[in-house]
């Protein structure tokens, strides 16, 4: 193609693009942003245009490739499935402002504010008060909302509703579409009282000069490819919310069904999005909702370890980049298989119901590398590899350089050649100190640990705690308090290096119920309620030893009773680790203790 030809300047009526809207001649690429809808910003859009001001290009892509697309902008249909054509036309850039521009005049649906009126409404009598005025648009374009909204239970605006009530405040698309009728209504007004030189005419005037006169510019694309789209795309959006990977490796490797009789599979038409969708919507677990660019990262290791020559070397953008539609193909079936293997083995064998208590994301990639076809996996080597990474002193598996030595160790075991864990080293003090993090790999770590104990509930102790239930990704998660942060205990006690009842070890797994019925009172105030041999039997599935409930039989707490209570915890924890990890070399230290020696020392 000639190079003349590649990029192409032009420019339209504005109601003639919108109009063309509604006639299905453009189409949005489903790797376009979502649009987030603001009044004002619609305002200001339309301010720019009534002072004719210019609104930026609007960027089409012309291509006989039919992409997957949006169905729909602002609620109007725009793509009919059943539509082909020689040449296409993709909105790359303005959808933004294709979306405000149409629902505006023409009405529609705008997400995430059910029932709400967007179409925009003009008050003619506001004057514009100098060159440099940013205020009035503010009072000349209007929502309903503004105007009269009885249905919302918002009193009228008795002014504004008055003037509409008159005529005087109309609707765009009625100035676009029934001008003369409007205008008949304005001149008789009792305002305008057929006064042919009343400013109001002037100002209705303008508006209809307005919308016949503005027109948009645009950019068409040529001669290009999907990939070159995505860099475009990229370039063109660095001031806003880029493009990221798992968008761009969509749009890559997407591929229309064929009209010939399929070869391939992808003959039959190729859409990572509804790939992975699928595998979703027809398994049941709760870490099927992990992000896409997990989904897209785990693809990658697969791919890098069992696809000869595939270029795709790391799980970075440089080579998620390098992803290709048959690489995909090659490995999707196994890989599903191999995914819910590492599901199955989080949910039923470790007792870890959300990803949210996943210490690294990591363990995703390395333990479906290690399912990905292996008939006989050795889930003891698995758990130990799970437990030994998340509580390590040291970070074990937070960057893609450790992501490759963790894949050729567990490939080790894979291939039954003998493994070797380094020695296991635990500081005390971490686990004293730890609290609640939505993203912190100690606080998944330990809220993972509880979980994988099985925690029974207090108040009816044959019922397990449902611990998926329990996490979200906030920074305050339904969790109980053993001794309630706000309890009288808790209040009126300090407690031995600052380590308080925030401390993870402070924490246990309840119905919510049974959080309810304890609420803020003292431990040996709730305690009693429970105390009964059920529930000493289970305190174990809560790595809690006795004393807690020992205090409250006796009807007193020690002074440094938290202390004491979080000391018992964080050896119940290196207890049941020892147990997890089964053999290997078990090192603990306490950086308290160093501290407190040297603190000594100094003195």
């Amino acid at each position: 193609m000639n190079y003349t030809d590649r990029i192409f300047p032009t420019n339209k009526g504005l109601t003639t693009y919108l109009d063309e809207l509604i006639a299905k001649n453009y189409q949005i690429p489903t790797f376009q942003r979502d649009v987030v809808w603001e009044q004002e910003n619609v305002k200001k859009l339309w301010d720019s245009i009534y002072k004719f001001y210019p609104l930026g290009s609007i960027l089409i892509w012309k291509t006989d490739l039919k992409l997957q697309n949006h169905r729909q902008i602002g609620g109007h249909q725009i793509t009919d499935t059943n539509f082909s054509r020689t040449e296409y036309q993709y909105i790359l850039d303005g959808q933004q402002r294709t979306t405000s521009l149409l629902t505006s005049l023409y009405g529609g649906s705008i997400e995430g504010r059910p029932g709400f009126n967007p179409l925009l409404y003009v008050d003619l009598t506001v004057p514009i008060d100098s060159d440099t005025d940013d205020e009035s648009y503010r009072n000349r374009f209007l929502f309903w909302t503004e105007i009269d909204d009885r249905n919302g239970e918002i009193r009228p605006n008795i002014g504004k509703k008055k003037r509409y009530d008159e005529g005087l405040i109309v609707k765009l698309i009625d100035i676009k579409n029934n001008f003369t009728n409007v205008q008949t209504i304005v001149f008789n007004s009792d305002t305008v009282n057929k006064d042919f030189n009343h400013p109001i005419l002037a100002e209705l005037s303008k508006i209809k000069g307005v919308l016949d006169n503005y027109r948009i510019s645009f950019i068409e694309v040529k001669g290009i490819q999907v990939s070159e789209v995505c860099q475009i795309f990229e370039r063109i959006n660095q001031a806003g919310k880029p493009l990221n990977i798992f968008d761009i490796v969509v749009a890559k490797t997407f591929k229309p069904a064929t009209q010939q009789i399929a070869t391939t599979p992808a003959d039959n038409g190729f859409y990572l999005r509804d790939l992975i969708d699928d595998f979703r919507s027809h398994n049941n677990s709760e870490f099927l909702k992990i992000s896409d660019l997990d989904y897209l990262q785990i693809l990658a290791v697969i791919i890098n370890h069992n696809v000869p020559n595939s270029g795709v070397r790391n799980i970075t953008d440089r080579y998620l980049n390098e992803i290709k539609t048959e690489h995909i193909l090659a490995v999707w079936e196994e890989t599903k298989k191999a995914m819910l293997k590492t599901f199955d083995f989080f949910e039923n064998h470790l007792h870890i119901k959300t990803p949210y208590l996943i210490p690294f994301r990591y363990f995703y990639f390395t333990i479906t590398a290690y399912f990905y076809k292996n008939s006989l996996p050795d889930y003891g080597l698995l758990k130990k590899y799970f437990w030994f990474n998340s509580f390590h002193n040291d970070d074990l598996l937070s960057n893609t350089t450790q992501l490759g030595q963790h894949i050729e160790f567990l490939n080790k075991g894979k291939a039954n050649e003998p493994v070797v864990f380094d020695r296991f080293l635990i500081d005390k003090q971490k686990l004293r100190t730890a609290t609640y993090s939505s993203k912190g790999r100690m606080s998944r770590a330990v809220l993972a640990l509880y979980s994988s104990a099985q925690p029974k509930d207090w108040e009816h102790c044959d019922r397990e705690v449902l611990v998926q239930n329990f996490f979200f990704s906030t920074d305050k998660p339904n969790l109980h308090h053993i001794f309630p942060t706000n309890s009288e205990y808790v209040l009126n006690n300090q407690h031995k290096n600052k380590i308080t009842s925030d401390s993870l070890m402070n924490i246990a797994y309840l119905t919510q119920i049974t959080n309810l019925d304890i609420t803020n009172r003292n431990p040996l105030e709730y305690m009693t309620d429970y105390d009964k041999p059920e529930f000493v039997a289970i305190m174990p599935s809560h790595l809690l030893s006795t004393e807690i409930l020992d205090w409250a039989r006796n009807g007193t707490l020690p002074e440094n009773a938290i202390d004491q209570f979080i000391e018992s915890r964080v050896n119940n924890i290196l207890t049941d680790l020892k147990t997890k990890l089964n053999g290997l070399t078990f090192d603990e230290m306490d950086t308290m203790e160093i501290k407190e020696a040297v603190t000594t020392e100094q003195e």
